[in-house]
């Protein structure tokens, strides 16, 4: 009981800093955690960016949105996680970890994420999407987010990592919860559905482990219990299986429903993608940089550090503003403007950068380029019949509702 006493006075005290400074005293970062960053953070980037280079926001750590400076932390090994302030990543593994355990658990994830790996999915990425969308009513509204987006990457994930047919339902659900713990704890409530979702996945993971202790397949979790003891202490198996999980499906289900989004909302670059699904990949990395999932990060100061003419004191933090760096005018050409022919789109900083740059962004790519060309296909006419809901929170962006209307090609909507 004192330690939930204690919990709900720190997160009233965070939330009422956070209204304090937003509300009364305009500042930008603390802005960024209500509302109006969550619907629109981009002209908050902007007032960081008007600031200068590296600021000192009022919640007492530095923001920036200045896309070298940005790359250059995320980059720096004077630099490293720890220390979070207002964002919570819900214990995520080696994503809170430095190295040496960073590397080694890393170390031991990548090859299942790996380039050379995913291709060999390519086919059952395409079964998926093509049966999820036959599954979809033509001319009539349907969700694009819950039928389509967000089942996609689940039924991939469950796959590669080995989830049987009978836990991936309850494994969607609990994996979804625990994902919406990214962007931060919204309320009490939120508090106690994720605290539910930890012990429930730590629950099917551990029955999992058993199962591949005595039915080894050729999958992840196979894999990561044959290194358990060696490469990975048994304390280390839930917490990493659950980054797995959220590498795998959260950053995609948000990048399909974001790239769909602004494709409808620039019907020229839809149009032009459903002409030609080669173009599927341009419309993915220029949404990483238009309208990425992952809108800001944060690292640590291990030493004293000196940035932009200002001093970063060991164990001070410095929040990069991902989603303001990818519209960083000193590196792209008209930020605000989607197009698909931007030269330098793929220099986005979409999935982080450095040691920590995202696991899981080779099979993000893929189920979504597959995703939006298959999906442009099926219907060369695809229109918002009303405004979607947004996600909670602004760290992770994305669209939680999202209903449609679709026609093929050669119809009219």
């Amino acid at each position: 009981m004192a330690g939930q006493a204690a919990f709900v006075r720190e997160f009233l005290r965070e939330r009422a800093t956070i209204l304090i400074n937003g509300r009364l005293r305009g500042d930008p970062l603390s802005r960024l955690h209500l509302d109006e960053g969550r619907i629109d953070p981009y002209p908050l980037y902007e007032q960081v960016r008007a600031a200068g280079p590296l600021t000192l926001s009022r919640l007492g750590v530095f923001t920036t949105a200045d896309h070298a400076i940005c790359d250059q932390v995320l980059r720096d090994r004077r630099f490293g996680v720890g220390g979070r302030v207002v964002d919570d990543t819900a214990e995520l593994s080696f994503l809170e970890m430095n190295p040496p355990d960073h590397t080694r658990l890393r170390r031991l994830a990548a090859p299942s994420f790996s380039p050379r790996t995913i291709a060999g999915f390519d086919a059952t990425i395409t079964s998926v999407v093509r049966d999820l969308l036959d599954r979809v009513p033509t001319g009539r509204p349907f969700d694009l987010v819950t039928d389509f987006a967000a089942p996609m990457p689940i039924a991939v994930i469950s796959e590669l990592l080995g989830i049987p047919d009978a836990d991936a339902e309850e494994f969607s659900r609990y994996g979804t919860v625990f994902g919406s713990a990214l962007g931060g704890l919204q309320s009490l409530q939120h508090a106690s559905q994720l605290l539910d979702a930890r012990k429930q996945l730590q629950r099917i993971f551990t029955r999992l482990f058993d199962l591949k202790r005595s039915e080894p397949g050729d999958d992840v979790i196979s894999r990561l219990v044959a290194a358990e003891g060696d490469k990975v202490r048994p304390e280390e198996m839930v917490p990493l299986c659950t980054l797995l999980l959220i590498a795998g499906f959260e950053t995609t289900v948000n990048l399909i429903g974001n790239t769909s989004l602004a494709l409808l909302r620039h019907p020229e670059a839809w149009h032009r993608v459903a002409a030609d699904p080669d173009l599927a990949t341009a419309a993915i990395e220029e949404t990483l940089r238009y309208d990425a999932p992952v809108q800001r990060t944060g690292r640590m100061a291990l030493d004293d550090v000196e940035i932009a003419g200002r001093i970063v004191r060991k164990g001070e933090y410095v929040v990069t503003l991902l989603g303001g760096a990818n519209r960083d005018p000193k590196v792209f050409d008209r930020p605000a403007r989607f197009d698909l022919d931007r030269a330098n789109a793929n220099d986005h900083l979409g999935f982080s950068s450095g040691i920590h740059y995202c696991v899981g962004a080779p099979l993000a790519k893929l189920e979504a380029r597959i995703a939006i060309q298959e999906l442009t296909q099926r219907f060369g006419n695809l229109a918002m019949i009303k405004p979607g809901r947004r996600r909670p929170g602004s760290l992770i962006r994305g669209m939680s509702s999202f209903p449609v209307v679709g026609y093929p090609v050669l119809a009219r909507a």
